[in-house]
């Protein structure tokens, strides 16, 4: 994929250079990350330079996993006018969304009425490995660095609110993740024979994973509200204005089980306030009578400004300890915690929005949602934090495509006025901007 994208930015005139991000150790083998890609077309003072940021890996997927078709080789449906195939959506579709904008430019002999830059990576299904370290080290070479003019940032790794309306995303929550893991026993113990004589790693796994979050969705760790401002009228009425309904989120979830009959209450449980999932529970040994010598337990927190992975762990950590010991158990606790990601919320306010929002107007003929997102793409606050300019989010896919799932899909509708979308808005900064 690297080498193929490479190939098709040069043959379009980009300047690349194919960045080795080091190596990786996965299941017993040393292999080399794929490298990351970037690239420059035009140098033009007078144009605003635009960053534009995807990634070409995708999650795993097999045939056997209840794929109606071959995940790995596209398969265009005509008669419902879908794109199925893994990363179809996520993030292969817009990837070549932005090539199809070289490909006119360069095919009409055309030039781009902006600058552009371009960073694409391999490695966002897997933590962006190796990627903070290179934009941190590019922003250090300063005038020899790639990103060196930017004014502005554009990533197109994200989804509609809806099936109906076009979005401009400008805030993500941030992850936290924790593996939880209780032990005692040397070995499985029969249950017949020491059920009840001895204290139980699920018992007490079970106990600790209830004392995280309630069924209708508040956090219990003491602390973790700190410093989030309640909303204000203003941002109320951007939740009441969305296209958005209680029966949209039931629709994409499969079932009638919103915590909340309150449009914004929903929205905002969805993208602006911080939550907890439980995830699983591991070593049990299915429908065995035995009791488990060791079982893990996962779960995850999606936080919002102010809140940061490095506060939310102690936190945590502070809490599972206490409730453990309040257990009085002869048990073994061990806690994991991952580097998580930090939320990041844009200034909507700003010439890049306005052109999205310009553009997405004259392609779709709609004045689209300003939404939050509550997924993560830690990545988005390093170039933050590292270049000073405004992102912005902008899909091309739908809310239903079910990027990680099986069947992943791309509306050939969204693909085809996607990547109009995405000239369009490079048309609109230059008129915004110029003198």
């Amino acid at each position: 994929m690297a080498e193929w994208l490479d190939a098709q930015l040069n043959k379009y005139g980009v300047q690349t250079q194919k960045v080795a991000l080091g190596k990786q150790e996965i299941e017993g083998q040393t292999l080399d990350l794929p490298p990351a890609i970037l690239g420059r077309i035009g140098g033009d003072p007078k144009k605003k330079t635009i960053l534009i940021y995807g990634h070409f890996d995708v999650q795993p997927a097999d045939k056997n996993d209840g794929w109606e078709h071959e995940p790995f080789r596209m398969h265009h449906d005509k008669t419902s006018g879908k794109i199925f195939g893994r990363g179809s959506t996520d993030d292969k579709g817009p990837v070549l969304g932005w090539l199809n904008v070289l490909d006119a430019h360069h095919a009409l002999k055309l030039d781009l009425p902006v600058n552009l830059r371009f960073c694409f990576e391999g490695m966002e299904e897997s933590g962006s490995q190796g990627l903070n370290e290179l934009i941190t080290g590019e922003t250090a070479k300063k005038e020899q660095g790639w990103f060196v003019g930017v004014d502005a940032m554009c990533i197109s790794d994200n989804f509609w609110l809806n099936t109906r309306t076009p979005c401009l995303t400008y805030g993500l929550r941030g992850i936290a993740y924790y593996q939880l893991n209780i032990s005692g026993p040397g070995s499985d113990l029969h249950s017949g024979s020491y059920g009840g004589a001895v204290y139980e790693p699920m018992t007490a796994l079970i106990s600790l994973m209830s004392k995280l979050v309630t069924p209708e969705g508040r956090i219990l760790i003491p602390g973790v509200y700190d410093g989030i401002e309640a909303a204000d009228a203003a941002e109320l009425q951007k939740y009441k204005d969305l296209d958005y309904s209680v029966d949209d989120l039931e629709s994409d979830a499969g079932g009638k089980i919103a915590n909340s009959t309150e449009k914004t209450t929903v929205l905002m449980g969805r993208m602006r306030n911080p939550s907890l999932s439980l995830h699983d529970i591991e070593g049990g040994g299915g429908a065995r009578t035995v009791i488990p010598a060791s079982v893990t337990g996962r779960f995850s927190l999606r936080l919002v400004p102010p809140q940061t992975p490095t506060d939310i762990n102690k936190k945590v950590v502070a809490y599972l300890e206490s409730e453990f010991a309040k257990l009085n158990t002869r048990l073994n606790i061990k806690i994991e915690c991952s580097p998580g990601g930090k939320p990041w919320v844009a200034d909507t306010n700003h010439w890049n929005y306005e052109a999205a929002k310009r553009a997405t107007e004259a392609v779709y003929l709609q004045t689209p949602n300003y939404t939050r997102e509550g997924g993560s793409i830690p990545v988005t606050l390093t170039f933050a934090d590292n270049l000073g300019v405004n992102i912005m989010l902008l899909p091309m896919g739908r809310a239903d495509d079910g990027a990680h799932s099986t069947n992943e899909k791309l509306d050939a509708s969204n693909f085809i006025q996607g990547s109009k979308l995405f000239g369009a808005y490079l048309y609109e900064i230059d008129q915004l901007t110029k003198a």
